[in-house]
């Protein structure tokens, strides 16, 4: 079988870059192939559903472009396909005097990156949100929430209809230079590549290894655990409700979701995980582990954050912990209240110095594309960052 492009991995960013090669060459040959049996098995299924504003991101950055583009081009693609796309806003609460102070800072980056953002008192944060307290509140009005696996799928139909195959349980298992094209070993069958392009995810460093690219860094996973609130509380917000984040970690601390299908979400934290692909508290896969446990790169960013490290053992380790960091800003949540709910994996890419790579990286080696870093708002931006992708390579 003879392809002009081989996507590696069926998650949002695959989907939407396939869909966009289909979009503006018709006649090209496309093959998305995904080792699991679904699309979206991974990040894009197992994040919040939020569709993010912005108002975090360095200025500049290509979190930031991305981030902005693809929240105009999310809720157009949902609008066109009856896909569930509801701008709730959000507010994030300071609860102490520090928290309070950086909403200033918050303010500030917000206008930098073109964000409505607009401060609130006490007075006007009971007013939204009345079961919600804190000092002050920063109100964003436009993040939305949506159904990422649902425009996943939507968008690998789009790659089908335009003659493109998608194949599931299928993992690209080797790949060498073979002329002018790439001989590829997919899920037991030999494919012939034009191009190849991997949106990997939690597998993304080993997966350019497999290139041939030196990744350059390694993929930690950070679990991130949720709970899901009981029926009476289906309705205690209709924001979302975020805490001020922490300026020093890429996490964005455990918040309160509506989600597109009518429950409300708490979470997720982040513990470093020993399987990349397991869910679970305790799931551990030997080669994981050790890829994690084993890189210098890891204890040393580990090193400069202890105290939230442990912070956030403790609360993945005892709902009293996690609990408390909820009822700062919503004290009607209790302990029964917080039921189990799904985990999902955060792929960090940690480089070898302990630095966290913050921003997308991406990396090129004749024919080959391997997307490294897409952390959050990857899902947001898919469409802008598919078009960028495409703009590149076409």
């Amino acid at each position: 079988m003879k392809v002009d492009y081989l996507i590696i991995g069926a998650g949002i960013i695959g989907a939407a870059l396939a869909a966009e090669i289909a979009r503006r060459k018709p006649a090209a040959r496309i093959l998305v192939a995904e080792k699991e049996k679904d699309a979206a098995w991974h990040q894009t299924g197992r994040n919040s559903g939020v569709v993010h504003s912005g108002v975090y991101y360095t200025p500049g950055s290509l979190k930031t472009r991305f981030c902005r583009a693809g929240m105009e081009a999310t809720k157009a693609f949902c609008a066109t396909r009856g896909i569930g796309y509801e701008e709730r806003g959000k507010l994030l609460v300071a609860t102490n005097a520090q928290e309070a102070a950086n909403l200033a800072k918050l303010q500030e980056r917000a206008a930098q990156n073109d964000v409505k953002a607009e401060r609130l008192e006490l007075a006007e944060l009971k007013r939204l949100e009345p079961a919600i307290t804190g000092l002050a509140a920063l109100h964003i009005p436009a993040t939305a929430i949506t159904d990422y696996a649902g425009i996943t799928r939507a968008l690998l139909a789009d790659v089908e209809t335009a003659g493109g195959t998608v194949r599931f349980n299928a993992p690209v298992l080797t790949a060498r230079k073979a002329g002018e094209a790439y001989e590829v070993d997919v899920g037991g069958d030999r494919i012939s590549a034009g191009h190849i392009i991997a949106c990997s995810g939690l597998a993304s460093d080993r997966v350019a290894r497999m290139l041939g690219i030196d990744p350059g860094i390694r993929i930690v996973p950070f679990r991130g655990e949720y709970f899901v609130l009981p029926t009476r509380l289906q309705t205690v917000v209709s924001h979302l409700i975020y805490p001020v984040p922490n300026p020093a970690l890429p996490f964005l601390g455990v918040h309160l979701t509506p989600m597109i299908d009518g429950t409300i979400t708490v979470g997720p934290n982040a513990v470093l995980a020993l399987a990349r692909e397991k869910y679970t508290r305790f799931s551990v896969d030997p080669h994981d582990a050790w890829s994690a446990l084993s890189y210098p790169g890891l204890w040393k960013m580990l090193a400069r954050h202890p105290l939230p490290t442990l912070n956030e053992l403790k609360g993945s380790l005892f709902k009293r912990v996690y609990l408390q960091a909820v009822r700062k800003y919503c004290p009607e949540v209790r302990l029964e209240d917080l039921t189990t709910y799904r985990s999902a994996n955060r792929a960090q890419a940690v480089r070898p110095d302990g630095t966290l790579v913050d921003d997308f990286l991406i990396k090129r080696l004749d024919g080959i594309t391997a997307i490294l870093n897409a952390p959050s708002p990857a899902a947001t931006g898919a469409i802008p960052i598919a078009r960028q992708i495409a703009d590149d390579i076409l």
